[in-house]
């Protein structure tokens, strides 16, 4: 009898998903799309501390197949605390598998990475998150070759493994995508010194392009530092009021919503966009790749 009154809520909740997008999807027919929509080029959308399993990280799953259905993204990469609380398989579903049930059904994967609210045995196992049993791993889209690292145990193995992959590294872009931000104005958190002594350098001397944090529950993009440029993340089911304080650093940050992005790379160009829970896009541009330092042509 439990088995079945678990499998009748599962039946009712994946209808209540399909229909709300659905809904939203007729309500909204004109997007604002900031990206070129180019043949051929990496199309991604970018969630952070998303997996609460409340209404508002459903909202955000709805506005992202929204986004899809004009956009045609194909992968999605997770900047850590992806299941708060419990780690079960109901947990799962709820924080997971529910809200992003269009998405997964339209095929588009999933790539996490580890925050300190996750579970890294369960969840680098888990096969939606695509981790293949490992807490870092690396994988390649076209001109761009990703990194996702675990910055809650940045261990001496860990940063060998990077940097014998960024030296073997032969794609024109390189981005990384981890929990903890090494830049961040943020009030509740703010940057991590420690990681960003460790990372900088790597980053610096292999030509690293672009960087994407979560953890600091609201959204930042920060001035090129290094000639990298850093993207923080961390509002797409948490989210802190009024959280920032500007430095120099800051080119812009939003703390009143949630939020998740769309990121295409065409040629020598990136294009973002940042959309808020209601659809309102809260930030966009376009970034152009970086010209490789004497040190990264030097090292390759």
């Amino acid at each position: 009898m439990k088995h079945r009154k678990s499998t009748q809520w599962l039946i009712i909740s994946l209808v209540f998903v399909t229909t709300l997008v659905q809904a939203q999807v007729a309500a909204k027919p004109n997007l604002t799309i900031k990206l070129p929509l180019q043949k051929n080029s990496v199309r991604f959308a970018v969630i952070g501390d998303s997996g609460t399993g409340d209404k508002e990280q459903y909202e955000v799953a709805r506005e992202m197949e929204t986004y899809r259905q004009a956009v045609e993204f194909d992968f999605v990469i997770m900047l850590g605390d992806n299941i708060y609380g419990g780690h079960s398989a109901r947990d799962l579903s709820q924080k997971f598998e529910l809200p992003y049930k269009p998405l997964l059904d339209a095929g588009v994967k999933f790539y996490a990475s580890l925050g300190n609210h996750d579970d890294p045995d369960i969840e680098s196992r888990y096969r939606p998150f695509n981790m293949n049993g490992e807490r870092y791993y690396t994988f390649k889209r076209g001109d761009t070759q990703f990194y996702a690292l675990d910055s809650t145990y940045m261990d001496a193995k860990q940063l060998t493994w990077f940097e014998k992959n960024l030296q073997n590294a032969s794609a024109p872009w390189k981005i990384s995508f981890f929990h903890h931000p090494l830049y961040n104005d943020g009030k509740m958190h703010g940057p991590d010194m420690d990681l960003r002594s460790r990372l900088v350098p790597f980053f610096q001397l292999y030509g690293m392009n672009a960087v994407f944090s979560g953890h600091e529950h609201a959204y930042e993009r920060i001035k090129p530092e290094d000639n990298v440029y850093y993207f923080i993340l961390g509002n797409s089911g948490k989210l802190v009021h009024n959280d920032f304080h500007r430095s120099e650093k800051m080119e812009t940050s939003f703390d009143r919503d949630r939020t998740f992005m769309l990121v295409e790379i065409v040629e020598d160009s990136l294009y973002f966009q940042t959309i808020s829970r209601s659809g309102e896009t809260i930030d966009s541009g376009q970034i152009a790749r970086q010209a490789a330092s004497v040190k990264a042509a030097g090292a390759k």
